[in-house]
This record gives C-alpha cells, structure tokens and sequence, in this order.
C-alpha cells in the first residue's frame, strides 16, 4: 500500500484517537451511563465523547470544513466546498451488549462527492480505508468485492427493522423472496461493517433501507474503490438522499435488485 495521502492521515489519526476511549468503554460496558434515544436506538456517553475527540482532530486539522454528524447534526465551515460526514459509533447496540462488531465511520465530501471513507472497528484492529482514484484498502491489503456471478453462491447481508421501525412487512417480504435465492443472510447491526465487507469480498452484497448519510457515505466509496457497483434501492445515485442501499458486484447487483422488486408487488 502506498502512503496515506494528507487527507487519509488526518482521518485515520481522528480515528484512532477516538477508538481508545471507545474500546476502554466496551471494556466496562455496565459502567456506561446510557440514555435511551428512542425505541432500540440508544446512545451512550462512549459515543458522544468518540464524537467529539473526531471533530475536535479533523477541525485541528482542517479548519474551514464543514460537519455531519449523527450526534451533533449539521455544522457549516467557512470551506463550503467541503464536508465531514462522521458516525462515531456504528452499531451502538452490538456495543452496549458486549458484542465486538462495531465501527467508527469517517467520509469527507468535497462539492457533494465522497472522495475519501474510513471505517475503523478498533476491537479487532480492522481499518478500512479509501481514496477516489486510489483504491480501497485493509489495513496494508488491497480489497477486492468477491467475483461470484450466481446468487446461489452469494452470502448477502441486510438489516433487520427494531422496534419503532418502519416497515418490518416490507422486511419480511423481502426476506422471504431473498432466503431460497442465496446461499446464507447475516445480519451484523453495523451498516458501516456491512459495507466494508462487501469491499473486503466477505459478503457478496448488502441491501438495507432507512439509513443515514453517516451510516452511508464511507461504505460507498470502499466498495466503489473495490470494484463494486452501489446504487440506491430505487437503482438510483442518491444513496446519500434517499438513505437507502444496495451493493455487490456487477454481476449480482441487477439479479438481487430484481428479486428485491419483485418482492415488494408479492
């Protein structure tokens, strides 16, 4: 792998810096104090102090640019040409239950392109990385999206609504048409991860509805970086807008878009 370019450096530094305390946190996950967001949605002290450690480093770093953050919403910069688009906490529930999956999401948006997407899960050191133009990464290994052209090979990836979510009949027919198509479904709770591995090959596709910019904007460029083909659910380019994805290669993306289709006239 080549050097981190300036802009790469500044996010992995933010990062990691940011993990420390999260992983201290996971270590004593009963001591947190934890405030319910809304109905299987929590929020904890871990995450808005990882939130806080990131902007303060990338502001350090970057002055004039603008924030989107998952905790502290929109905030203008005197750049407006450029954005950060964080989640510090990806998969808060897997984190508050002691589960290990679960990811800081750091993407910068420049004239409202991603152009460069980190997603780092500091308990199993995994950092993914990516840069327009330069590929996607692990660590020091280049990453791939898996080859497979037959859905019956595939291990795809989605959400499950919780509780207080919309839709859980458009899940479960979606899942129902899904099942006898592939060779497996997981369900991680950590979009950011989920669109990672995609990149990394591990899963060969994901789709997932009701999600947000910062649960987003990174995974699209690794998978881009990584030869994968990212659209919205509506087969569209606003993922970011419509908060709604579906990736794998090229091979699988129209075959599991038309069973995903048809499923919503079943």
């Amino acid at each position: 792998m080549t050097p981190n370019s300036p802009t790469l450096t500044v996010m992995v530094q933010a990062a990691r810096k940011a993990a420390r305390a999260l992983t201290r946190d996971f270590g004593e996950v009963e001591n947190l104090q934890v405030s319910v967001k809304g109905p299987g949605d929590f929020v904890s002290s871990a995450d808005l102090r990882a939130e806080e450690t990131i902007r303060e480093e990338l502001t350090r770093a970057r002055p004039g640019y603008g924030f989107l953050l998952e905790e502290g919403g929109e905030v203008k910069g005197s750049d407006p040409t450029h954005r950060w688009i964080v989640d510090p906490l990806d998969g808060t529930t897997n984190f508050l239950h002691g589960i290990p999956m679960f990811a800081i999401n750091i993407a910068l948006e420049r004239n409202g392109e991603i152009v460069a997407g980190l997603t780092y899960n500091p308990i199993t050191d995994e950092l993914f990385l990516a840069e327009k133009g330069k590929g996607a990464f692990l660590n020091d290994r280049r990453l791939r999206v898996a080859a497979r052209s037959d859905l019956t090979q595939a291990v795809v990836c989605t959400g499950i609504p919780h509780i207080g979510g919309k839709n859980h009949g458009r899940f479960s027919k979606e899942i129902a048409a899904v099942m006898p198509q592939v060779a497996g479904v997981r369900r991680t709770g950590s979009c950011a991860l989920d669109m990672a591995f995609v990149a990394a090959g591990r899963f060969d596709a994901y789709w997932e509805w009701e999600l947000n910019a910062w649960d987003l904007a990174a995974g699209v460029i690794l998978i881009r970086e990584a030869g994968g083909f990212v659209t919205d659910m509506n087969n569209g380019s606003d993922i970011l807008g419509k908060g709604s994805v579906l990736a794998a290669n090229e091979r699988l993306h129209r075959p599991l878009y038309d069973v995903l289709r048809k499923s919503a006239t079943a």
